[in-house]
């Protein structure tokens, strides 16, 4: 039998940096914090990235086939904050944040980060609440050097 109580507690306990996950289908943007996020394979370079089955930003990222992950500092917890809120509630999210479009694939990149990595979607797993998107990085580039924004230091949990 599963305890629930260890399965919440020790699933907790996997880090997670935080990312700015922008996606673009034709004309429309979107973006959203993402922890799911990991490497998977140095060639070709890929990463995988989960999104939640019914959000906004899955329908976008399996129509277009696209996303580009923008590295959080540490310290940039209320941009964080900003791209967890559902965009049907709030509006344009980016309204106050500088971003501009990935050379390589068009969906939107926060100016104010580390750097970023583009990626085409190659494979995709859709089994539970999250889909495990995977992409090939197909572009990237560093805005400035510094230390990445963990899931941990925020206080806040998104697992278990």
């Amino acid at each position: 039998m599963l305890d629930e109580q260890a399965k919440k507690t020790l699933l907790r306990k996997i880090p997670h940096g935080l990312y700015i996950c922008g996606v673009k289908d034709g004309d429309d943007l979107n973006g959203f914090t993402a922890s799911w996020v990991m490497q998977a394979s140095f060639q070709p370079p890929l990463v995988v990235n989960c999104v939640k089955n019914d959000s906004t930003s899955h329908a976008m990222v399996k129509s277009s086939g696209v996303f580009a992950l923008s590295f959080l500092e540490a310290g940039q917890k209320e941009l964080a904050q900003n791209f967890f809120k559902p965009l049907r509630r709030v509006g344009n999210k980016f309204e106050d944040i500088e971003f501009y479009p990935g050379p390589e694939t068009g969906c939107p990149i926060i100016k104010d980060t580390l750097g970023y990595v583009e990626c085409r979607v190659v494979g995709a797993v859709e089994h539970g609440d999250h889909t495990v998107f995977v992409g090939e990085v197909v572009g990237a580039a560093i805005h400035r050097e510094g230390d990445p924004l963990l899931l941990e230091s925020t206080g806040w949990n998104y697992g278990g």
